[in-house]
């Protein structure tokens, strides 16, 4: 009887840090969501495609993934007023001739994950880049992959850069890339699997005219594909 009073004694006194901790970022997350608001900032309104597949996918794991939940992304707060900037601009890509599909399709608006909505390119390391044509203050990327299916694309990047080449001020938004296999650095983001939802890449805003995209092949096959990209921003001052 003693044994059993000190356990739960014990799991009392671990669970009770646990419980304060998430009470703790709770508050946390609602005071900067308040601090926001008094800065104008609001919910970016971003219009997502038909889910494609329900549930789990319990056959695709890496030591490098995000956790797999079923709830919806939570609202991303930005300033007012953002547009997606991207949005009929001008795309190139490591690939000139798509496998299928034509470069255009990446910021057509349509965000489907159906056939006819994706552009495939050949396996390796391989990019699209949007030219925004002048420079923006961006303050979210969004980034679907082909969403058909449960799978997981590897090494994906997001840079930024002043120059076409990405010689001038390149910086990196975003990469899972943690093995360096695309020679572009070690990333310290997580691997995820693609949903209707995409990928949401806070830029925190960050001035450029160009963004990169790039990916490695994905659980599936050693194949690239890209439905579109949307950056949120506004012309830089």
């Amino acid at each position: 009887m003693k044994k059993l009073y000190i356990a739960a004694v014990l799991a009392a006194s671990i669970a009770a840090p646990a419980a304060q901790a998430t009470a703790e970022d709770a508050a946390g997350e609602e005071y900067l969501n308040a601090q926001s608001a008094q800065a104008g900032w609001v919910p970016l309104d971003i219009k997502l495609p038909t889910p494609m597949f329900v549930g789990t996918p319990l056959d695709i794991w890496t030591p490098n993934m995000e956790p797999v939940t079923n709830e919806a992304r939570k609202p991303f707060l930005a300033p007012k007023g953002l547009e997606n900037v991207a949005l009929k601009k001008p795309v190139t890509g490591s690939d000139t001739q798509p496998v299928v599909g034509d470069l255009e399709q990446i910021t057509d608006g349509d965000k489907k994950g159906v056939d006819g909505s994706f552009v495939e390119f050949a396996a390796g390391v391989q990019w699209v880049q949007v030219d925004l044509l002048a420079p923006c203050e961006i303050f979210a990327v969004l980034i679907w992959h082909y969403h058909a299916e449960a799978r997981l694309y590897y090494d994906v990047t997001v840079r930024v850069a002043d120059d076409p080449d990405f010689i001038t001020n390149v910086r990196t938004l975003f990469s899972n890339d943690h093995d360096n296999s695309s020679g572009l650095g070690v990333g310290q983001d997580k691997e995820y699997i693609e949903t209707n939802e995409g990928k949401l890449v806070d830029a925190g805003g960050a001035q450029a005219r160009y963004i990169r995209v790039y990916s490695g092949g994905n659980t599936s096959n050693e194949l690239n594909h890209y439905v579109e990209v949307e950056v949120f921003g506004r012309p830089a001052e």
